[in-house]
């Protein structure tokens, strides 16, 4: 198993992906970090333990152990951007979301770019098209949720509040919209939501969804309200409590709609 990320395969035919909530930085990226990238304000915090609940379902998970800030494993190799004209972090950021410069002086060369997606992006999604390809061999189809958070307000990123449950299926074209509808209408009631709202689904969702080879791919970005009380780092327990019932609910329903999209596609 890679240091950067743990894997774990299941019995049912989804996957749970959680490319953003690793924290470690090997030494020599570390050295050249600010103070504020060493902070890691920006990374999906604590969402491995919103969903350790998924392999206990059977489900197969597959996360990060390294900070989004080594590389981004939801961005395309290439770096082409995800969202034409907005501002983006990049495959290796050298900003924070609110713009603050990650690097004591000089950013990484477009060598050190390339190591890196060698060494840790490459081998993330090597071992996610795998188990991709065995549940498809397995099962016939196969689910994958990729799992996302951020904080409510990121002013430079988007305007106004993000509702709490952002559900993306890159507008349709990464798994049915109606499917997508269906496993968010199943969602709590006390929870703001939107399907293919300003977070459509990252590289991950785009790259590998493709509802015409029965790979159903929806991007699950969660506001961090819904489990972080203002300035925490780890989950309230009353909050995650009733949101990990809520997304349980979710993958559930989710495992439950998708077989008869398969028959329709």
């Amino acid at each position: 198993m890679s240091a950067a990320f743990r894997f774990q395969p299941g019995h049912l035919p989804l996957i749970v992906s959680v490319p953003h909530a690793g924290l470690s930085i090997p030494e020599d990226i570390a050295a050249a970090l600010t103070e504020v990238a060493l902070d890691q304000p920006d990374a999906d915090h604590a969402v491995d333990q919103l969903y350790d609940f998924a392999t206990d379902l059977g489900a197969s998970l597959i996360a990060a152990n390294l900070s989004r800030y080594v590389v981004d494993l939801n961005r395309p190799p290439n770096d082409e951007s995800l969202y034409p004209g907005q501002v983006g972090s990049g495959l290796v950021p050298t900003e924070t979301f609110d713009g603050a410069p990650l690097y004591r002086s000089a950013c990484p060369s477009a060598a050190e770019v390339a190591r890196r997606v060698a060494l840790y992006w490459r081998p993330y999604h090597a071992a996610l098209s795998a188990e991709i390809a065995r549940i498809r061999a397995r099962f016939g189809y196969c689910l994958l949720w990729d799992a996302h958070s951020i904080t409510p307000v990121e002013p430079r990123l988007f305007e106004g509040r993000l509702p709490d449950l952002n559900l993306g299926s890159f507008d349709g074209r990464a798994a049915p919209r109606a499917l997508a509808d269906a496993v968010l209408a199943a969602a709590d009631g006390a929870y703001s939501r939107v399907v293919d709202g300003r977070f459509k689904g990252g590289y991950i969702t785009r790259a590998y969804g493709d509802p015409q080879a029965f790979v159903f791919a929806l991007q699950m970005e969660l506001a961090q309200s819904t489990y972080l009380t203002e300035g925490a780092r780890l989950p309230d327990p009353l909050l995650s409590g009733q949101l990990r019932s809520c997304l349980k609910t979710l993958l559930m329903t989710f495992l439950s709609e998708a077989p008869s999209y398969v028959r329709q596609t």
